[in-house]
């Protein structure tokens, strides 16, 4: 079974930082991109940055300069390290698959990511 699961929430201060974790299991970690997304209360699901299976990498502009997206490839786990948290940032944090192998680009789209895993609540309190 394809499996993500995502860690490493909490509750920090404005202009804290945070690490999140996302441990896949059930496919092969280099073959796919992987995503992160999260979403606020009273809002939809919006893409937060994502990871090519070449290890190209993208964020959204609202986080850019202030999250970073990383793998470890030995591990399968993908990382959001985010820094200078803002109000705003308080969301669940989900980890997700993009639907085909090899996709050239780094998707952002979240129609285009199939697979889910849980998600971790980050809040942020100023």
């Amino acid at each position: 079974d394809v499996q993500l699961q995502a860690y490493g929430g909490g509750s920090v201060q404005v202009g804290d930082s945070l690490r999140l974790s996302c441990a896949t299991s059930g496919f092969r970690f280099t073959s796919y991109a992987v995503g992160w997304f999260r979403q606020a209360p009273g809002k939809e699901r919006e893409f937060v940055g994502a990871i090519n299976w070449n290890g190209a990498s993208t964020t959204a502009d609202s986080v850019k300069g202030r999250f970073t997206i990383s793998r470890d490839t030995t591990k399968n786990i993908l990382y959001l390290q985010m820094n200078n948290l803002e109000p705003d940032d308080r969301a669940v944090y989900v980890c997700a698959r993009f639907r085909d192998s090899f996709f050239a680009g780094v998707p952002a789209s979240t129609k285009q990511y199939d697979l889910w895993g849980q998600g971790t609540l980050v809040t942020v309190s100023s």
